[in-house]
């Protein structure tokens, strides 16, 4: 069963000060007062070599005094608190998304699309993909940016910098060749817009070059140029879409633009309050990081290599597990390495290999149990047949009964908000 226990306050105790700590009598054989006055002048004195030594001592020991210790357990139960997916559920989407700061948008959908799935697997079938909707075109209270749902309450960091987009030497180049065409563009929307981009006359003077689909796809590169750059925002969908509009009649009045290094550092904090604990520094990948700059204070964690950041209004909560279905962008385990170190779990996005090369499946899903990530699921909804089609649900450590059962209840539970007939 889902376990209940509480962590002792701010992870491990930290170390208390103690004689060996503090500064010790500069010279126990030393017995002259004058010679014990003339060591205690010196070191103090920040030129001598005495001062240097204890100074350093000092600065290590106050170093090791504010860095968290933390078990392996406790920095997965941090993780796992700060995903939503303890026990018990949220019962709000905003809430979900101001939390996790992001849902991420992504055209698979074997099973349900990402972002759907990242929202069921915190609210349960109570969450309906028309809630997410609503809350992006009709309430305002999230928005879409860069293949992103993010909090409108978060627009304003995502707008600070974006008048100096691109850094790119050829996104800079195209622009400044098409600066009629993104005129064009923006005039026409604010005479006839929100429109797809297929409604949107094709004027550019020089074609968007690439390797790739996005080859002479003129308008909709202009239009995500342009969104980068806070002239344009998505005011909808129709289907998957996009359905585009002057970013002022989409964005709310007065929003307040911070500094690019104040946004960078509130960016950093929010991200490692949905983490809950991370890495200083990470490789880069697109989109949204992994790292978290100095957000937070220093940890360790039993076992593992290197410093972490932790968020400190993490530390010292209680937990309860529950059993999970993860997406496979779910950012839980969205970081590879993070969650081989901090989970032992091992997972790789299959859809792109070869079917005689999965090793869990197309569009595996990741299982939470507690606060261990122990297995996949390799399923896909079959709507025609009106079945959830478990292939196979891989399992990492030896399932008990206890999560054989969790696990089955969360795939009925999965096929009914996806309101398929049977589980097979």
């Amino acid at each position: 069963m889902p376990s209940s226990r509480a962590e002792s306050p701010r992870g491990l105790p930290r170390l208390d000060p103690s004689p060996s700590l503090a500064p010790a009598p500069f010279s126990p054989l030393v017995t002259d007062k004058n010679e014990r006055n003339l060591l205690k002048t010196d070191v103090l004195d920040p030129q001598s070599t005495n001062f240097l030594q204890f100074s350093q001592v000092l600065t290590l020991a106050r170093s090791l005094l504010s860095v968290h210790r933390l078990t392996k357990a406790q920095a997965r139960r941090i993780a796992v608190r700060a995903q939503l997916l303890d026990a018990p559920r949220p019962t709000e989407l905003l809430t979900v998304v101001q939390q996790l700061t992001l849902l991420q948008i992504d055209p698979t959908a074997a099973i349900a699309p990402s972002a759907d799935l990242v929202a069921w697997s915190r609210l349960g079938s109570a969450y309906q993909p028309a809630h997410l909707q609503q809350a992006l075109e009709q309430e305002c209270t999230l928005f879409e940016h860069n293949a992103l749902v993010r909090p409108m309450s978060d627009v304003g960091l995502y707008l600070a910098g974006a008048a100096a987009w691109p850094s790119y030497d050829k996104q800079r180049d195209w622009l400044r060749d098409n600066d009629r065409f993104r005129r064009d563009i923006l005039k026409v929307l604010r005479r006839s817009g929100p429109m797809t981009s297929r409604d949107i006359p094709d004027t550019c003077v020089v074609p968007w070059a690439s390797t790739g689909w996005t080859n002479n796809r003129n308008v909709t590169q202009m239009l995500e140029f342009l969104m980068m750059r806070g002239e344009v925002a998505i005011a909808g969908r129709v289907g998957r879409e996009r359905v585009w509009d002057l970013s002022e009649r989409v964005y709310p009045a007065g929003v307040v633009v911070p500094s690019v290094e104040a946004a960078h550092r509130v960016k950093n904090e929010r991200r490692l309050a949905s983490l809950g604990i991370a890495r200083q520094k990470r490789t880069a990948v697109p989109v949204e990081p992994w790292d978290v700059g100095e957000a937070g204070e220093p940890a360790v964690v039993e076992g593992i290599k290197g410093e972490w950041r932790v968020d400190p209004a993490a530390l010292g909560k209680d937990f309860k597990g529950r059993t999970a279905l993860l997406s496979p962008f779910d950012r839980l385990a969205h970081d590879r390495a993070r969650a081989e170190e901090l989970f032992d779990f091992e997972y790789t996005l299959e859809m792109y290999k070869p079917a005689a090369k999965r090793r869990w499946g197309y569009f595996a899903l990741p299982i939470l149990h507690d606060d261990r990530l122990v297995g996949k699921v390799d399923a896909a909804a079959d709507r025609k047949a009106s079945v959830l089609r478990v292939n196979a649900i891989h399992e990492d450590v030896r399932f008990t009964r206890t999560i054989t059962r969790a696990v089955q209840a969360e795939l009925e539970d999965l096929a009914s908000w996806l309101e398929l007939g049977a589980v097979g």
